[in-house]
Order: C-alpha cells, then sequence, then structure tokens
C-alpha cells in the first residue's frame, strides 16, 4: 500500500481527509494499545469444580429387580439407586455415592444370591423329574408285570 495517498475529494474548507490506510492503522494501533483507565489490571479467578461421576447402578438394579429379585434385593438395590440419583441430582456428591455404594453392595448380593438360588432350582427341577420319571417306570414295571 502507498503511504502518499491522493486526496479523495476536497472540500469546501479545503481539509483533505486522511486515506483509508492511515484510518485502519490508527485503529488498530487504538485497539492493541495500553489500557485507558489509569486503575490497576484486577484478574478474576473462576474455578470450577467438575462433576465426579457418581455411578448411581439404577440400569443394574432394574435388571435385578425384574430377573434376580430373590428376597426383594433388587427392589431394596433400585430404592437405593434411585435415592442416589436424586441426591446426584441435587448437587450432594457425597449422599449420592453413600446410596450408591448400599445400592452396588445390594446389587452384588442380589445377583450372587439370584445365580445361585436360580442354578439350585434347575438341579432340583431337573433332579426332581428324573426321579418322576424313576417312579413311574417302577410303578410300570410292578403294576405290568403281574
Amino acid at each position: 500500500m502507498n503511504r502518499t495517498s491522493q486526496p479523495l475529494f476536497t472540500g469546501a474548507h479545503g481539509a483533505v481527509p486522511p486515506a483509508y490506510e492511515l484510518l485502519k492503522e490508527e485503529h488498530e494501533v487504538a485497539g492493541l494499545g495500553a489500557p485507558q483507565s489509569p486503575a490497576p489490571v484486577t484478574t478474576t479467578v473462576i474455578n470450577i469444580r467438575s462433576d465426579t461421576a457418581v455411578p448411581d447402578h439404577i440400569v443394574w438394579s432394574l435388571f435385578n429387580t425384574i430377573f434376580m429379585n430373590w428376597c426383594c434385593l433388587g427392589f431394596v438395590a433400585f430404592a437405593y439407586s434411585v435415592k442416589s440419583r436424586d441426591r446426584k441430582m441435587v448437587g450432594d456428591i457425597t449422599g449420592a455415592q453413600s446410596y450408591a455404594s448400599t445400592a452396588k453392595c445390594l446389587n452384588i448380593c442380589a445377583l450372587v444370591l439370584g445365580i445361585l438360588l436360580t442354578i439350585v432350582l434347575i438341579i432340583l427341577v431337573s433332579t426332581g423329574s428324573l426321579m418322576i420319571v424313576q417312579a413311574i417306570l417302577g410303578l410300570i414295571q410292578n403294576y405290568g408285570g403281574h
């Protein structure tokens, strides 16, 4: 850009307005210059706490309530999971962690107990049905043999 520019127009007073480049440079210097007020510059620090992820185990509790609800442990775990979620929504992280910990323990107990009792039930049903079949075969042999 050429610093020596031709005047764009001459007014009635004979004053020549400055060129566009000079106006642009003056604006940039004013924008990047020192602060205009003599007051000292103060900074504000805002501490944003990161939300700690508190798992509420609500899906696990719902699964245990529907499928592994032996001794109602799944339902109780679901109630504690809902309490944990409520505490988390309010902002009480400590209460949410406490309820979540209780829900986790109840879910573990419900799952282990549910699996063990389901296995025992399967064993009892299968052996019971075998016993019934053997008893029927014995009756047929005893009464059919006369």
